[in-house]
């Protein structure tokens, strides 16, 4: 009767097992534009059979620090964070594109007082402007800007300028009082800027870039672990492809997604639309065309002494990304 017994419940509990999903543990970007991205996968809009997505927002620190402990399965992580993590031993992969400029790029730009005699990025010189991560890529493409376009000297030691990092939520409160002299607002507080005239913009460096490189450029990438990717792909395809469908159901139905973020957010509603259409897009997918991008970006981090080696781009890719 025992060995029945083991066998009945061994069997119960392989049919409980073969019936679980796998769970994916995503980190990504604390910011508002980033819940609508996710709200279709967070709200049951998209569903899958295979794996179960818990996804944690992160400030820009926490995701770098995250990125090295591989806390998460996924990682939504500065492009730079690639070179700099494989170069200790870490095999991080891209698995596919997060955040991409558009033209404009209205995200990043460097701000000023309504009332400040700073009208252009030479008049940076010599000035505090606050910065939300040395250590991003979004930073380093203002400081490869400024360098390429305007002249600047960047370095943090005896550069133009003196780079003061803090964290997103006290700049503007830091540029109102006069503690800085300029910021790179973050999106949602650019957003705000535009609207209110709280601050006026003299750079915008993604403009700056588009102009000198003639490619939209990649801040931030989806990263995965060699081991994990290489030991389960299909999980991490099937990631991919819920990701990429969230993203899809917010572009298709923005008025449902819009309004659900913008009352969780407490964000203008149309800062949503704002932001797919101006700031930046959430691609998930990597073709030629990012991939330059991100060659760019890592060519001309080296060039700057921002990065001491990178290895080829297309090495770092996971052989099963997203290409359409």
């Amino acid at each position: 009767m025992r060995t029945v017994f083991a066998l009945v419940m061994a069997l119960f509990m392989t049919w409980g097992t073969a019936g679980a999903k796998e769970v994916i543990k995503f980190g990504y970007l604390a910011d508002p534009s980033h819940e609508a991205v996710l709200w279709a996968l967070k709200n049951g809009k998209v569903e899958s059979k295979l794996i179960e997505v818990r996804a944690d927002a992160l400030a820009i620190p926490a995701l770098i620090q995250a990125t090295v402990a591989k806390t998460y399965d996924v990682i939504q992580t500065a492009g730079m964070a690639i070179p700099r993590a494989r170069s200790r031993g870490l095999d991080l992969r891209i698995v596919g594109t997060s955040l991409r400029y558009h033209k404009a790029g209205e995200g990043a730009d460097i701000w000023v007082k309504p009332d400040s005699p700073l009208k252009s990025a030479a008049d940076l010189k010599g000035k505090k402007v606050a910065v939300y991560s040395l250590g991003s890529s979004g930073i380093t493409l203002v400081r490869i800007a400024l360098a390429n376009s305007h002249g600047l000297n960047i370095d943090l030691k005896g550069g133009d300028i003196e780079f003061v990092e803090m964290p997103p939520p006290g700049m503007p409160a830091a540029l109102q009082s006069g503690q800085v002299d300029a910021a790179t607002l973050i999106h949602a507080q650019a957003y705000s800027a535009q609207n209110t005239k709280a601050f006026r913009s003299i750079v915008s460096t993604a403009t700056d870039n588009y102009d000198k490189f003639g490619v939209r450029m990649v801040s931030a990438v989806l990263a995965g672990y060699g081991e994990k990717l290489d030991a389960k792909p299909e999980i991490y395809q099937e990631f991919l492809r819920v990701l990429k469908a969230s993203v899809d159901y917010a572009k298709q139905n923005p008025a449902e997604v819009y309004a659900a973020v913008a009352a969780a957010t407490k964000v203008d509603e149309k800062f949503f639309e704002r932001w797919f259409a101006e700031f930046s897009d959430f691609p998930v997918a990597l073709i030629g065309e990012y991939i330059k991008a991100i060659e760019i970006l890592w060519a001309e981090a080296m060039k700057l002494g921002l990065l001491k080696s990178v290895p080829p781009v297309k090495e770092t890719i996971w052989a099963k990304v997203l290409t359409q």
